[in-house]
This record gives C-alpha cells, structure tokens and sequence, in this order.
C-alpha cells in the first residue's frame, strides 16, 4: 500500500513503514533494504512525499515480485517519469 502527497520541493522523497506483524526485526530490515534499493533505481516525478506501508505478505516476496508491485503501486499513482 502506499500513500502520496505533494510536498513542494523540487524532489521527491519516500519512506516505508513495516510494523512487528510483518515478522521479527531481520525481516522487517530486509524488507527495507529490498525497498529501499527499488526506489533507488526508479525514475520519480519531482515534488511528492510517498509512504510505503508493508504488508505481511511482503516478506516471502522476492526482489523482482517487489519491484512490480512497487512500480504497478507508483504507475497508478502516475508519479514515474515518462521516458519516451
């Protein structure tokens, strides 16, 4: 799931949010690193503020499944760059 609003600024900034139910503190942390790495690599629309929050299904999910639900996620939301 993930939230968005405009902040202003000429950049766009993003943060994840995984509670104790998605599983102990090494899962929650790769989780995290995973996230944190596909949004590193996305091309963004400037000027938004995105919370990602983390369900527990998340955990059993690999790099390329969280890629495309992350990319579906901020297609819908209409916040990547075009690249044509």
């Amino acid at each position: 799931m993930m939230k968005a609003m405009p902040n202003g600024l000429n950049l766009s900034r993003y943060g994840f949010s995984v509670t104790k139910k998605v599983g102990k503190a090494v899962q929650r942390n790769r989780l995290k690193r995973l996230l944190r790495e596909i949004m590193r690599v996305q091309s963004l629309e400037p000027g938004w503020d995105m919370v990602f929050m983390a369900r527990s299904a998340a955990v059993d999910a690999g790099y390329h499944q969280l890629e495309g639900a992350v990319a579906k996620l901020l297609a819908r939301a209409q916040l990547l760059v075009d690249n044509e």
